[in-house]
């Protein structure tokens, strides 16, 4: 069943909990969240955003360069701290951006809800819109009252690389499903690396935020690699920001891509990880040979050599399950032939989920462009996961929180 019909614009907002979809997306409003639950959470999805953010900013100075190149550029150990990159250190790319579009439409789309509407997709889709709007305005249209406060953050009005699928996706106001999805043949990492946020619901069951993450990446990735990697990552940090081990959610994902067609190299690449982590020494190397030569994306996008988004999701799982700790997985991640972008989004995400905030590297943090919004929006995930309903509902709400995530 498609995202479409499970999630029915028509349905009251708080009726909907007869089903089994219902009830796991009415979950987190229900459960009671004591302060250390609450200070786990927030610690967690601080983790998955700001270690996404720093992956980014590290690989966005060597992608797209071969392995060798990168050693010539930088030295025999490859790449080992920020440099600049798009005039600073600590810059981020397209895949930040976009990240950080889909959680302020994730929380649009609770906000939503009190409404009767309740359509995740279509709230995400509209938040990438928005981002498609700063890559090609010079600043943000303050007469636009219902951008809510993220669309109006100046730094983001930036062309940073965004992947060519993402913005001919965006190009008009129609959204892709998974029936009719756009760029059929884009399978690059684009989706994949703005994936994280979906995991992020904790309240949901693991098959609905697969399928969310699905819906909202063929939105842009048409191609089944590109969304189906793009939901395995979602399931992988739905399992760690629940407690669990990053082997076990990683199985987790395995088992609910693998029923869908298309879902090979998604799922002989995550095998492959789970399986290379026994097999010697972690390096370079090893992480380069997730990308096979010669299989390069259908579309032209992204890197020269193997690098789809399959292969890009098995690297990045692979350098979370071996890292010795943040700065060692990112290392990993990004030093090596393929997408080190989105290598090294996704990996700081899972390491950042598994261990939160605290397991970043301070020297690399307080350089990060756009730190404060990325803080500011990872708290108030955090806030409208556990006391969503304290800031709003049918009947009244606060004004600060509809001014900074508007209804309409």
């Amino acid at each position: 069943m498609l995202l479409r019909q499970r999630f029915d614009t028509g349905r009251p907002a708080r009726t909907a909990t007869t089903s089994r979809e219902g009830r796991a997306v009415s979950a987190a409003a229900t459960a009671v969240w004591g302060r250390t639950e609450q200070q786990d959470f927030r610690a967690r999805v601080r983790g998955a955003l700001l270690g996404a953010a720093l992956g980014d900013a590290l690989g966005a100075a060597v992608d797209p360069l071969p392995y060798e190149e990168i050693r010539e550029t930088h030295g025999p150990d490859g790449l080992t701290d920020l440099v600049p990159v798009h005039g600073r250190r600590g810059a981020v790319t397209a895949a930040t951006q976009l990240t950080l579009f889909t959680v302020d439409g994730l929380i649009r789309a609770q906000v939503r809800r009190d409404t009767g509407a309740w359509h995740p997709p279509t709230d995400v889709h509209r938040a990438y819109l928005r981002w498609a709007a700063t890559q090609r305005d010079w600043g943000p249209d303050e007469r636009r009252k219902d951008n809510g406060w993220l669309a109006q953050e100046e730094w983001l009005y930036a062309r940073r690389a965004a992947p060519r699928a993402s913005l001919l996706g965006l190009g008009d106001d129609t959204m892709g499903t998974l029936e009719a999805p756009k760029n059929p043949t884009a399978r690059d990492g684009g989706a994949l690396a703005r994936s994280a946020p979906f995991g992020l619901l904790v309240g949901w069951e693991p098959q609905l935020v697969c399928q969310l993450a699905l819906e909202c990446a063929a939105q842009t990735h048409g191609h089944p690699t590109a969304f189906l990697a793009a939901g395995a990552c979602a399931v992988i940090v739905h399992g760690l920001a629940r407690g669990e081990t990053l082997e076990a959610a990683v199985r987790r994902a395995l088992a609910l891509v693998a029923v869908h067609p298309g879902h090979q190299q998604v799922t002989e690449g995550l095998t492959a990880a789970l399986a290379a982590v026994r097999e010697g020494v972690p390096g370079p190397g090893r992480v380069g040979a997730f990308h096979t030569p010669g299989d390069d994306t259908d579309d032209g996008d992204g890197p020269a050599g193997g690098s789809h988004a399959g292969a890009d999701l098995a690297a990045a799982v692979y350098a979370a399950l071996v890292s010795e700790d943040m700065r060692h997985g990112l290392r990993l991640a990004v030093n090596h032939d393929g997408a080190s972008t989105v290598t090294g989004a996704v990996t700081g995400a899972l390491l950042g989920a598994l261990h939160g905030e605290t397991a970043l590297p301070p020297a690399w943090l307080c350089e990060l462009e756009g730190r404060p919004t990325v803080l500011a929006l990872a708290d108030d995930f955090a806030l409208e996961t556990t006391q969503g309903p304290a800031l709003h509902g049918p009947t009244a709400a606060a004004p600060g929180w509809l001014a900074r995530y508007p209804r309409a």
